[in-house]
């Protein structure tokens, strides 16, 4: 499940870096998790994509998750955040003509 969560986060993060100066909500790093500590969220996947670091966030009692990125300046940015998390594990169907 973890790579799974992992592996989407970074493609949303890969995909945002673009939008990083147009509309993300950032502020210094210590000033962010705060804001994510008040909300009980706690870490629950982290990753690199390139110099920047991407984690989620999930509070396991209100089921609410955030994204976010953390430039190489020590900004941290949100780039998505929302409720009903669930965590899942389980494969994707496998690809290709069966055999």
């Amino acid at each position: 499940m973890r790579r799974f969560c992992l592996a989407s986060a970074l493609v949303f993060s890969v995909a945002a870096q673009p939008l990083a100066a147009q509309s993300l909500q950032c502020a210094p790093r210590e000033r962010v998790l705060r804001v994510l500590a008040d909300q009980a969220q706690s870490r629950n996947a982290i990753g690199l994509a390139g110099h920047v670091v991407m984690e989620m966030f999930v509070d396991p009692e209100t089921t609410r998750w955030t994204i976010t990125v953390t430039l190489p300046d020590g900004r941290m940015c949100v780039l998505a955040n929302g409720s009903a998390f669930e965590a899942l594990d389980e494969a994707f169907p496998a690809q290709g003509v069966p055999s």
